[in-house]
């Protein structure tokens, strides 16, 4: 996995668990990888991945059987997307206006890229 330098590996490990759970690559109530397991596929330590299941564990999108693993919460799904749009609501959407804003960029235009992006997604599903 190739890495950002300005956000903690930790977070973007969980960025990508909660993009695999979203995509159905693990199901609620399934188990994910083990620790070790997941941090030999994204290449890094053990520590770090702990860090991350911690994390996920934390906001209530996994959960730990003792001496089984990792599991995937009951609506971890649902937590995921309120997590994010409150994430984009409030850290993303702020600096977007701002260019938008200082670069005269009118809301229709915004709107106009989002339904042709919109209708091109549609088109792959």
């Amino acid at each position: 996995m190739t890495f950002k330098e300005n956000k903690p590996i930790y977070l973007q490990i969980a960025d990508r668990i909660m993009d695999e759970i979203l995509q159905h690559v693990y199901e609620e109530e399934g188990r994910i990888l083990s620790v070790r397991e997941y941090a030999g596929v994204v290449e890094v330590n053990a520590n770090t991945v702990v860090r991350t299941y911690d994390y996920l564990q934390n906001q209530g999108i996994i959960y730990n059987k003792r001496g089984l693993g990792y599991f995937v919460s009951p609506g971890a799904a649902q937590k995921i997307v309120a997590l994010r749009k409150e994430t984009f609501l409030q850290q993303v959407l702020p600096d977007v206006f701002k260019e938008m804003y200082l670069l005269h960029i009118p809301m229709e235009t915004l709107a106009e890229m989002f339904e042709a992006y919109q209708k091109e997604r549609r088109k792959s599903e």
